[in-house]
């Protein structure tokens, strides 16, 4: 195996693309449960979003590395009761998490149960509202399984702060305690609360909780192998761990040799290299990656790697927008080429195509025909049967001419 004293940032952008599992062949079939599991797996953290105008950022992530999927496969990985193979928790930002994980994050749990590196406003609540969460625990117990509107101690809900009601807040306190855990999810992305110890597996239930420093390496050590090469700051957020504990434990990392100090084609500060890591000699990937999805989630790191500023518009007003309100960048090859404005229209099954963008200095010509194939991937797993493009963008009308000349989406039904 080479010993790398510096990386090329192409180098660096095969290793993190071969971490995190592009570059594969997707095949022609369907993923089977397994290839998610693995992946999830893999990837140690995959951030749940609510926003659905295409799809959930979260079902995004397998698609982007596997292809077509059976969503119903995630949900049972991640909801299946005590057989789940996979948990919500606050990992980067409320994320869905391999179940193992569940004894390195009490450290944060026990954390949050004290008001430290949670919300404020969850916090002070905590300290203020300790009878009502104690109630709202006890009907959990009691009743089973509970939506907070579900709840009667809900209370009633407030003008700000999400309009969260107070029985929500409550709930949202227990599930940062993790006293409370995700049960499941209904049809409208509802959650529905149960006690951990009657949801996870036994098993985790029964692992001993590990000392802080020795979680923190851990989760450390999770974060380097699926990204291959990192910042000191990429490797802290992955899994959201305070600036201080990171510096210590990624310290103690490279005196054991699990991380590499290593210096990088014209960058000032350096990096580090996870143990073991190989180089592919190319990559080959083709994927449409959702906002948050876990290469370009840190977006200094995925500037300073991809050379591309990838910032979310959905909160900023329409005319100020660059590239649009939900936009997925195309990853193609090593390199992030292109920017989409997506949008699943269900009632109408057409998969909307609001704007197309080219980063700079790419060559549309070079593009376009791979973002064609891919958008009828996407639109085939959604089971939307056309493709309509708007046209704005340095795109749009090279992709309405690619489009017609491909076949439709494929829908399986």
């Amino acid at each position: 195996m080479r010993q790398w004293s510096s990386l090329s940032l192409s180098e660096v952008r095969r290793i993190t693309l071969a971490a995190q599992g592009f570059g594969r062949s997707r095949g022609n079939g369907e993923a089977k449960r397994h290839d998610v599991r693995a992946l999830m797996e893999r990837l140690g953290a995959v951030q749940i979003d609510s926003v659905n105008v295409l799809a959930r950022a979260h079902t995004l992530a397998p698609f982007s590395r596997l292809g077509r999927y059976a969503h119903a496969d995630l949900h049972a990985l991640a909801y299946s009761g005590r057989g789940r193979k996979l948990f919500e928790y606050w990992g980067h930002e409320a994320s869905l998490l391999p179940i193992a994980l569940q004894p390195l994050l009490r450290w944060r749990m026990h954390r949050a149960a004290r008001g430290e590196g949670i919300y404020r406003e969850i916090a002070r609540f905590g300290r203020e509202r300790r009878a009502l969460i104690a109630e709202v625990r006890r009907e959990i117990t009691d009743r089973g399984p509970l939506a907070a509107k579900e709840l009667v101690q809900r209370g009633k809900g407030a003008g700000g702060w999400w309009g969260w009601s107070d029985g929500k807040r409550a709930l949202e306190w227990l599930f940062w305690a993790g006293e409370v855990t995700t049960s499941t999810r209904r049809g409208t992305f509802e959650r529905v609360y149960d006690l951990s110890e009657r949801a996870l597996p036994a098993a985790v239930l029964a692992t001993p909780t590990p000392a802080e420093a020795h979680a923190q390496r851990q989760l450390l050590r999770i974060a380097a192998r699926a990204l291959g090469v990192a910042s000191e700051r990429c490797l802290r957020d992955y899994f959201r761990l305070d600036a201080a504990d990171a510096k210590v434990r990624i310290a103690e990392l490279v005196d054991a040799g699990d991380l590499r100090p290593i210096a990088v084609e014209g960058w000032a500060a350096g990096a580090y290299l996870a143990r073991n890591v190989e180089s592919a000699p190319s990559i080959e990937a083709r994927a449409l990656l959702a906002p948050f999805d876990p290469l370009i989630w840190q977006r200094e790191w995925a500037e300073a790697v991809f050379g591309a500023r990838i910032r979310l518009e959905i909160y900023v007003p329409r005319h100020k927008r660059c590239f649009g309100y939900y936009v997925l960048p195309l990853l193609l090859g090593e390199r992030i080429v292109a920017r989409v404005d997506l949008k699943a229209d269900r009632r109408e099954r057409a998969l909307r195509v609001e704007a197309a963008h080219a980063e700079d200095g790419i060559a549309a010509l070079a593009i376009v025909e791979a973002l064609a194939v891919e958008l009828q991937l996407l639109a085939a797993w959604l089971d939307l049967e056309r493709i309509a493009v708007a046209g704005r963008g340095d795109l749009g009308r090279r992709l309405q001419h690619a489009l017609r000349h491909h076949p439709r989406p494929c829908v399986t039904r």
